[in-house]
């Protein structure tokens, strides 16, 4: 199918860039321009809880508690009620709801009645509480209406603004700000570190153009989707992030294979057919496993990570499509010139793996292997360690970098009010007399850790009370509620806890209710499909366990810098509990990255296997022609998430950082130390499976050796009846040589070269039966049944796909052909 579709690209190598770049053009021109309009605020929470509920009915009989929207503190050093400005405050604030009727539905201040509860305890500060109409969404767009009239100027006034509507303003304002920062800092960067790769500007710029055409177009796919569901403001900083690594990534991988091909003596439109039948495959394959991983977010009922998982995908698949339909198509029409404009010499033909950094670090990591293996899975459990101090939390003003004002305005105001905290824990009372509210209430004033008593929000309503309290610390959260859970309600009576505490513990709840659920789907899916891929059923588990101890790892250290402290000051933000949904997407999110990695090193690996090679120089193969590539795919992913690692927000830092270690341990320590050890302590046990697996896997193409009908007709081509041929091969088979001959000195030959000759990687032994191939040989002096033979150390593979000594393939055919 690959193949198929790397020669139908080449054909229309004209239409199909300019067909796609145009669609994706037009889809972010009608919709990814509205993105900003179209995204919600919401969705944190478990629309299914108790405490949602509670919002529900407090809303639908009170309407919004809007009373914390907005707050404006007004200081005055010599004492606030005497001050000069008192009036002028006055008149302002009464101004500011006249000016913006349609945004303001109320302001209660100090100024108005001088009520005593809303000036501090010194005397020094008051406070007016901005109210505002809208629900939802449009609650945003009001404050951004009022806020260029919310910095007034008063003599000897210092004036700060604050509230739940302002802070949400700040975040969605740091989350802008990241993605200005990765087109100004992250694209020029990617593409120097493509010029160091590829030494050519146009290689270089092959992977830039799958990046920008994938935010652009998976930005125009979040758009659509806005339209039909719930898209929280945070799913855009995720796709921009992924999609831009992981498309870039991407094309690294394409551009790379086509090089090779090119180098290896290709025709420019076998080189891209090719080249898409191998590496776009692994592309597609690998952005399936991603996809996969993500997709496990759908099983949470919060709507933000539902959001992300839809863009990140949408991102994710747009890459893949665009890897294997924009770039073969302009491989063709570039063909060889893909190296213009060359900045360095590269000499990449001829040179021997084995003179490769990449080849010799698996070799060593086989050689110690039992100590490497031991070594490393004790160090990432040691790193792992601790995540069992990991805290969890809501997103509140402490997201935002410590020099912020709005969050250093919030933090005041919650010190000095802690009675007016803008995230008070409520009761919603409903079906209660005054007996039974009375009972209620003094149970709910006996519970610890609440800043003061409950209040009364308003009056009794069609039967229903709201009270109210503050609670002093936000990580007491948790044990506040389970206190309120123990009241003991009175018959026909309904209690709901409400409020922002109650929310943020029923979403921690919900998440790791649903956590195992996400952890069973996301291993059996990429178990299943790994072993499709790799027809082994041996390789995905391994996957599957280095992919969990790189992942504690990575959690491991996040936990140490965001909760407890380890390079805070560096790093300028405030440590704290973790917002749970955000932990959540960071598993996933690393899983799928650990996959990707390894989806592309197995593949050559396999490929080395099915071509005739030993475990231990499948290996070394796959490491070598990968390491670099994968290194540098991780290099530029890193400073991609480098550049979100400067975000403003916390969660974003979490997720950069996040990102950025995990691919540290995983395209280095696990890649390219782990892997080979283990691999090489399983040996021949790696490549197991059943054959219904074999089979399955070989029907999805997964099958890099020419088939044993293809090599049995080119032999049969080359002669009428087939005798007994002393085959130019080494006599001593590879299997059998495995573990004799430690330097590996039996032949590899690789593929024929631009000079028209091919190489053996080590010298020959002589053997006393046949006449050995050159190291060296002419292509035209080599027939094929000699480049193929010799390719798999005196074995060609079989019906049954396993390996089997040529003379005995030649038997079984002469038989055929006899009959």
């Amino acid at each position: 199918m690959f193949s198929s579709w790397g020669d139908f690209a080449y054909r229309h190598r004209r239409v199909v860039p300019v067909a796609i770049i145009a669609a994706i053009l037009l889809l972010y021109g009608l919709f990814g321009l509205r993105l900003a309009d179209r995204m919600s605020q919401e969705g944190w929470d478990d629309p299914g809880s108790s405490s949602t509920q509670a919002a529900e009915i407090e809303e639908e009989t009170f309407g919004r508690d809007n009373s914390g929207d907005v707050i404006l503190m007004f200081k005055d050093e010599a004492g606030i009620a005497n001050s000069q400005q008192f009036a002028a405050i006055s008149d302002y604030l009464k101004s500011l709801q006249a000016d913006h009727p349609d945004q303001i539905a109320s302001v209660t201040s100090y100024f108005d009645k001088r009520n005593p509860n809303l000036v501090s305890q010194d005397g020094k500060t008051a406070f007016a509480a901005v109210a505002l109409k809208g629900d939802d969404e449009q609650t945003l767009k009001d404050f951004r209406a009022i806020k260029p009239d919310l910095s007034p100027t008063f003599d000897g006034i210092s004036v700060e603004t604050a509230g739940a509507t302002a802070v949400a303003d700040a975040l969605d304002e740091g989350m802008a700000g990241d993605i200005h920062r990765a087109e100004i800092y992250a694209l020029p960067a990617v593409a120097v570190l493509l010029l160091i790769v590829f030494g050519s500007v146009v290689a270089a710029f092959m992977p830039l153009i799958v990046g920008g055409l994938s935010i652009l177009g998976s930005l125009g796919v979040l758009s659509v989707l806005a339209g039909v569901v719930q898209v929280n403001v945070f799913a855009q900083s995720v796709v921009t992030l992924l999609g831009l690594g992981l498309a870039i990534d991407y094309g690294l991988f394409m551009v790379s294979r086509f090089r090779e091909e090119l180098d290896q003596g290709r025709e420019v439109r076998e080189a891209v057919r090719i080249t898409t039948a191998t590496a776009g495959k692994t592309v597609v394959f690998s952005a399936g496993m991603v996809a996969v991983a993500l997709s496990g977010l759908l099983v949470f009922p919060q709507a933000f990570l539902k959001s992300v998982a839809y863009g990140a995908i949408s991102a994710v698949g747009l890459a893949a499509i665009l890897s294997i339909t924009v770039l073969p198509s302009l491989f063709g029409l570039l063909g060889r010139r893909i190296d213009a404009l060359t900045i360095r010499k590269t000499s990449r033909v001829g040179k021997r793996l084995e003179d490769t950094w990449w080849y010799r670090l698996p070799q060593w990591a086989m050689k110690h292997a039992k100590v490497v293996t031991v070594a490393l899975v004790a160090g990432l459990i040691l790193l792992a360690l601790p995540l069992a101090g990991v805290k969890f939390g809501g997103i509140n003003e402490t997201y935002l970098p410590p020099t912020n004002q709005v969050r250093q305005a919030q933090a005041s105001f919650d010190e000095q009010f802690p009675n007016f905290r803008t995230e008070p824990i409520k009761l919603v009372v409903t079906g209660a007399d005054n007996a039974q509210l009375v009972d209620v209430f003094t149970q709910a004033n006996q519970v610890q850790g609440l800043t003061g008593r409950f209040q009364a929000s308003s009056e009794t309503k069609d039967g229903t009370t709201v009270l109210s309290a503050g609670i002093a610390n936000r990580e007491d959260n948790e044990a506040v509620v389970k206190q309120l859970r123990a009241i003991q309600v009175p018959e026909g009576v309904n209690v709901y806890i409400g409020g922002t505490p109650a929310l943020e513990v029923e979403s921690i709840e919900a998440l790791f209710n649903k956590l195992p659920t996400m952890a069973l789907y996301i291993v059996i899916a990429t178990f299943l499909l790994m072993s499709l891929v790799f027809g082994s059923m041996i390789l995905p588990a391994k996957a599957v366990i280095m992919t969990i101890l790189g992942m504690g790892a990575t959690l491991g250290i996040l936990t140490a810098m965001f909760v407890d402290g380890v390079g805070a000051s560096l790093a300028n933000f405030t440590p704290g509990p973790l917002m749970s949904p955000v932990l959540v997407l960071i598993m996933a999110i690393v899983y799928g990255l650990s996959t990707d990695y390894e989806v592309f090193l197995v593949s050559r690996m396999v490929e080395a296997r099915e071509n005739g090679e030993t475990t231990d120089e499948s290996i070394k193969y796959g490491t070598a022609h990968t390491g670099g590539i994968i290194t540098a795919a991780a290099l530029i992913m890193i400073v991609v998430c480098g550049a979100f690692g400067f975000s403003e927000i916390v969660m974003m830092k979490y997720i950069a950082f996040g990102m950025i270690f995990a691919l540290l341990f995983d395209a280095t320590v696990i890649r390219m130390l782990l892997v080979p050890a283990v691999m090489h302590l399983l040996r021949d046990d790696n490549w197991w499976a059943p054959r219904w697996v074999k089979a399955a896997s070989a029907k999805m193409g997964h099958h890099h050796a020419p088939a044993p009908a293809e090599a049995a007709a080119e032999v049969v081509a080359s002669e009428e009846l087939l005798p007994e041929p002393a085959v130019a091969v080494a006599a001593q088979p590879r299997a059998e040589a495995e573990g004799v001959d430690k330097q590996g000195a039996l032949p590899r030959y690789q593929k024929p070269l631009r000079d028209g000759t091919y190489h053996a990687s080590h010298a020959a032994p002589e053997p006393d039966n046949a006449e050995a191939v050159p190291a060296e040989t002419p292509i035209d002096q080599a027939t094929p049944i000699e480049r193929n033979v010799a390719s798999r150390g005196g074995r060609i593979a079989s019906d049954d796909n396993e390996l089997v000594p040529f003379s005995e393939l030649l038997k079984r055919l002469n038989e055929e052909k006899r009959h």
